[in-house]
């Protein structure tokens, strides 16, 4: 909801398997490593990125708004952890 004081805000949502969840991505992409010779390479995980702009009255309102957007749409919470990143975008107010 848009209101006067509300600034636009880059948000980055993080979306990673949760520990245990199986990862065929993240195993595929740890196994061609060891074959291109990068040894010490383990634990590979792969997930999404999602960026959006979001307007809201302040970085804890859209931190909250885009908390919201995981769990109610774009992360599975039974087998996927999120991580949430706001910046107040340059220009502020739109």
């Amino acid at each position: 909801m848009r209101t006067e004081a509300s600034i636009q805000y880059a948000v980055q949502v993080y979306v990673t398997p949760r520990p245990g969840i199986l990862d065929p991505e993240g195993e595929t992409i740890g196994r061609a490593l060891g074959a291109l010779g990068y040894a010490g390479v383990s634990d590979v995980r792969a997930g999404r990125l999602i960026t959006m702009r979001l307007e809201a009255d302040g970085p804890d309102a859209a931190r909250a708004t885009a908390s919201e957007m995981c769990a109610r749409l774009i992360a599975n919470p039974i087998i996927e952890d999120y991580a949430v990143q706001v910046e107040e975008t340059v220009g502020g107010a739109s």
